[in-house]
């Protein structure tokens, strides 16, 4: 049933927006049938002039003004009759909780239609192999879901696993397939152990969505199987290969690491103003114009320098809000202001109410703050004065942020990634980052953009963690370790679940661990 609020104002839309997306982690703003701001890279504020209801959302790559008109949710979207500025007719605008607004009908048809294309494409990329079988049924089981057409093709005593994924899938989904890949591949040598030898996986993506899963498949072991890639053109029914070997192209760009005391000298006034309402309140440069104040990893405020287009004169401002709404200090909100950081310092502790939105927001932040907090607890060799969080490591394709960046003090650098959830991408997601750090290791990227200041970086690759509360590590996660490159030193760590009390690590399993255990299941 749809609910409706005519008349929007300012204080109506923000209790309504927040109410919609308290929770949700991949919103997103839909505009014209387009994804036009994803709410996890995106901000947005409200204001009323002139008894108008302004909608004001931006990012890196846009910025637009709405006035909002009326207001109703259905299901998981929030729909928005909006007017453009200078615009008589309204439009509409929607914020959606679901990146794929495709009904369950239209996703199973064009998983449908895909089989059939890829089943013809399959026939003649490989015209002395039968194809067995193709199919998208749940397997909750071995984590397989119906975005994804699994199959296996034959020759002989000889076969190959396939999986593909069709042009219509989310980015997100497409990104995720290679995880599968390796696990249906897993599973189809246990299902065939006695009939056959499945020798490898055969990857088939989307045309033009192959980088990531290519850069990914660079770094799985080259003698576990036999990797192949494809890019699938639906429309032109065209499968063409895409090769694999590691070229030393990653494209990928770091930037400089940040003078933290310059820029805390320069936002003194604001640290000391909110650090008189919350003292213990974290402060992190995230450039020399802006510094974010947070509560365990929870951001609630934000000082940088605005520049005033009437004067041309630059000035220091403090925004304020938790999520994707941001409001400008001023007298006029002050008083919310401080009940937003009291609230955040109520809430926002071990023993705080687990129910409340604040207690349940960004628990991968509140476990990054702890862990840097005490990088030794994490692991002894890490050493406390050189811990970097959100490291900006930008491709072509994302502005990933490295979860935390060390050393050991053996001077070797350390890649962790962290998930406070139960995640089946953590191993490649790691994978991803240890790749770029390796990169811009080998060309001495890191002593020149200003890290490790003073310390002499070893040469030796870097270590790889993964780390996860130890009952939310997702059962596959073994599984897809044994398939990377033996090149990536990786150790699993398991925490204890009230991390959130402090971190301490109740399991350790390392790369030499599970190849021993390989070894020896080969060998029986």
């Amino acid at each position: 049933m749809a609910l409706k609020n005519r008349g929007m104002t300012p204080d109506s839309l923000s209790q309504m927006l927040s109410d919609f997306l308290d929770g949700s982690r991949a919103a997103v703003v839909v505009e014209d049938g387009a994804v036009v701001f994803d709410l996890a890279e995106s901000k947005y504020s409200i204001s009323g002039e002139y008894n108008k209801c302004l909608l004001h959302l931006w990012s890196s790559e846009r910025n637009v003004v709405r006035r909002v008109l009326d207001a109703e949710v259905k299901a998981t979207t929030l729909r928005l009759r909006v007017q453009r500025m200078g615009q008589k007719q309204p439009t509409r605008l929607d914020f959606c909780r679901d990146r794929d607004q495709r009904s369950p009908a239209a996703r199973r048809s064009a998983r449908v239609a895909y089989e059939a294309h890829l089943r013809r494409a399959l026939e003649r990329n490989f015209p002395n192999w039968t194809v067995v079988r193709l199919a998208t049924s749940i397997d909750l089981q071995h984590s397989f879901g119906p975005a994804y057409l699994r199959g296996l093709v034959r020759q002989g005593q000889r076969a190959l696993a396939v999986l593909g994924v069709n042009e219509q899938e989310t980015q997100a989904t497409v990104d995720g397939a290679l995880t599968t890949g390796i696990l249906w591949l897993d599973a189809c040598r246990l299902a065939q152990a006695e009939r056959r030898v499945v020798e490898g996986l055969v990857m088939v993506v989307p045309k033009g969505t192959a980088a990531l899963t290519q850069q990914r498949m660079v770094h799985l072991h080259p003698t576990a199987a036999k990797w192949q890639l494809y890019e699938f053109d639906e429309r032109a029914d065209d499968m063409a290969a895409v090769e694999i070997g590691d070229h030393g192209n990653l494209t990928t760009r770091l930037v400089h690491a940040i003078d933290e005391g310059m820029a805390h000298d320069r936002f003194a006034a604001s640290i000391a103003r909110i650090r008189g309402i919350l003292p213990q309140c974290e402060v992190a440069a995230l450039s020399p114009a802006l510094i974010s104040f947070r509560r365990y990893g929870l951001e609630f405020a934000q000082a940088r320098i605005a520049h005033d287009p009437r004067n041309f004169q630059s000035g220091e401002e403090i925004v304020f809000g938790v999520g994707a709404e941001e409001r400008v200090l001023d007298a006029r909100n002050e008083a919310d202001f401080a009940d937003l950081v009291r609230l955040a310092a109520a809430i926002r502790h071990k023993d705080g109410p687990k129910n409340h939105a604040l207690w349940r927001m960004h628990p991968e932040r509140w476990l990054e703050s702890s862990v840097v907090a005490n990088i030794e607890a994490l692991d002894g060799r890490l050493r406390p004065e050189w811990v970097y969080s959100q490291v900006p490591a930008f491709s072509a394709a994302d502005r990933a942020m490295i979860d935390i960046l060390a050393m050991t003090r053996e001077s070797r650098l350390a890649v962790i990634e962290l998930k406070a959830n139960e995640d089946i991408h953590l191993p490649l997601q790691g994978v991803d980052y240890w790749s770029r750090v390796a990169w811009h290791q080998s060309r001495g990227e890191f002593a020149r953009f200003g890290y490790f200041s003073g310390g002499e970086i070893s040469a030796q690759a870097p270590l790889l963690l993964l780390v996860a509360p130890a009952l939310h590590v997702h059962p596959a996660t073994d599984t897809i370790l044994r398939y990377l490159s033996p090149k990536i030193e990786w150790e699993l760590l398991g925490i204890d679940e009230r991390w959130r009390g402090g971190v301490r690590v109740v399991f350790r399993k390392r790369a030499s661990d599970l190849r021993s255990q390989v070894a020896s299941r080969r060998s029986a």
